[in-house]
């Protein structure tokens, strides 16, 4: 007795991979119907192994779901499910709405959320409480006709089943978690926009900003377009914008925004790039960690699965690798991935006190700040998200740009060892880590001193390349050590509720 699931989605990228990792737990196989998405939905649902069937536009709920039955339908399931991939629907519910069907109870089954209130036993009883959570036979879904009225499509599939002579059952369904919304509201919230010639983009990414969010400093970086009249024209009493005279970086316009959300006493700081590309449906998943206490620091992660790298080149995987793994030595968040990922969040005490005037003004400020915040004992947290390009060409020329924030990295590095491991406190990991730097480029030296004198035929002392691996040896050892203390520092500080906020920074 196989069982499908239908879903039909329509930008739905922010719950799309949860949805489909836990329904096929239940289900024998998954048909999702991207209804015209322009985000990563088709993308995760292929990557995942669904059943992918694509509508060119938008053409609606109810076409959506006539197609993804169609599609159903060829596998000839016995059981029909539909799924909603607005994270509204709990998959693992979906043993309670196959059930009845499975034991012949019933031909169509439909979930309700009623809370106290008894789930109705009649279709009559669902016209203003269906879910769209339901289950169907055979015998029900080949008479379903998917007529949209002022009810809703689900509500009619269940009165198209119904009058063909099917047997209906409600069934009751609970909230996995409480909504979470109210929390939104009542937390001053900014969004900094940082934009430099986005003309064409500005526009769909302020009208995109979720209600919730209080203000909206958009920082216009000295554009050389109509960025200044598009963002004159825009009528959003939200809206706060700073002009530069002249082209600073996204970095320092981003600390500006920064400065002045500080002044106005926000709450929580977001980040949203003035392309476009940052998905307003995930600002809720970076918000809510530091409203519930559980970092200070949130940001976007692209690297966790394939499903999630869809738009991103292999040359840009692999360079984001690289970095992630620089800043993880840097930084001394080894749990952190993707930090060139700028869809970001933070706390304002966070923000207070990591000495914003002394951020790196690059491209390389989102690796800067998290060196700074793990310095200051602030925890950090990835949220996995998918990315998200546009159509526009990076400008940033890959090579200087590794070359330049692996360098501010590593200066950044020796002044995190300094701050964090001698003058705020002390650990001997710093002399651990002083010795591999001193061991371990000694020892590379020694031995290219003693093969080149090999190639020479020249003469070479028994004892200097057992000498030379102890060097390596002794600095490989260090180094092992130092990064495994920094580790368990940096675990202590995310484990600890306790804000260092009164300590002083360089």
């Amino acid at each position: 007795m196989s069982t499908i699931a239908v879903i039909p989605a329509y930008n739905a990228e922010v719950h799309l991979r949860d949805i489909l990792s836990r329904a096929r737990l239940y289900v024998d196989k998954v048909v999702v119907v991207d209804d015209g998405s322009d985000d990563a939905t088709a993308f995760i649902a292929e990557s995942m192994e669904a059943i992918l069937v694509q509508h060119e536009t938008n053409r609606g709920k109810a076409l959506a779901l006539k197609t993804g039955f169609e599609e159903a339908s060829k596998h000839d399931p016995a059981i029909i499910v539909t799924l909603y991939a607005n994270g509204r629907h709990n998959p693992d519910d979906i043993p309670k709405i196959t059930s009845p069907v499975m034991r012949n109870e019933a031909d169509a089954v439909c979930g309700c959320y009623s809370g106290e209130e008894e789930c109705p036993a009649e279709v009559s009883g669902f016209i203003h409480n269906t879910c769209g959570f339901c289950a169907f036979s055979p015998a029900a879904y080949e008479q379903l006709k998917f007529t949209e009225t002022g009810d809703g499509v689900e509500t009619e599939m269940l009165r198209e089943a119904e009058d063909a002579g099917c047997r209906f059952k409600g069934v009751q369904l609970y909230k996995a978690s409480p909504e979470k919304e109210h929390l939104l509201q009542e937390h001053k919230i900014g969004v900094v926009v940082p934009a430099y010639n986005e003309e064409k983009l500005i526009v769909p990414t302020i009208e995109g900003i979720p209600e919730y969010v209080d203000r909206i400093y958009v920082i216009n970086d000295c554009s050389t377009d109509n960025t200044a009249e598009v963002l004159n024209s825009i009528e959003d009493p939200r809206l706060f914008v700073i002009n530069h005279e002249t082209n600073q970086g996204v970095g320092a316009a981003l600390i500006n925004g920064y400065k002045r959300a500080l002044k106005e006493d926000m709450d929580i700081v977001a980040i949203m790039a003035g392309d476009n590309q940052m998905n307003p449906d995930q600002l809720p998943k970076l918000l809510y960690p530091i409203i519930e206490g559980k970092a200070d620091y949130t940001k976007g992660n692209r690297l966790f699965s394939a499903e999630f790298r869809g738009g991103m080149s292999k040359w840009r995987t692999l360079g984001n690798g690289l970095l992630t793994m620089i800043t993880k030595i840097g930084s001394g968040y080894w749990h952190i991935m993707d930090p060139q990922n700028g869809y970001t969040a933070i706390s304002r005490e966070a923000l207070a006190n990591i000495g914003l005037d002394e951020i790196y003004t690059y491209y390389g400020y989102c690796n800067h700040m998290l060196v700074r915040l793990n310095a200051f004992g602030f925890r950090t947290l990835d949220v996995v998200m998918p990315a998200r390009y546009g159509n526009e060409k990076s400008t940033i020329k890959y090579g200087p740009y590794m070359i330049k924030v692996s360098l501010m990295l590593f200066r950044s590095f020796l002044w995190r060892l300094k701050m964090k491991y001698m003058i705020l406190n002390f650990h001997p990991l710093v002399l651990f880590y002083t010795l591999s730097m001193i061991m371990l480029p000694a020892g590379a030296l020694f031995g290219l001193y003693i093969l080149i004198r090999k190639i020479l035929s020249l003469s070479v002392s028994t004892n200097y390349p057992l000498l030379d691996a102890v060097i390596l040896i002794a600095g490989l050892q260090f180094l092992l050590f130092a990064m495994l203390f920094d580790m368990q520092e940096s675990e202590r500080d995310m484990r600890s509720h306790e804000m260092r906020s009164n300590q002083p920074y360089e």
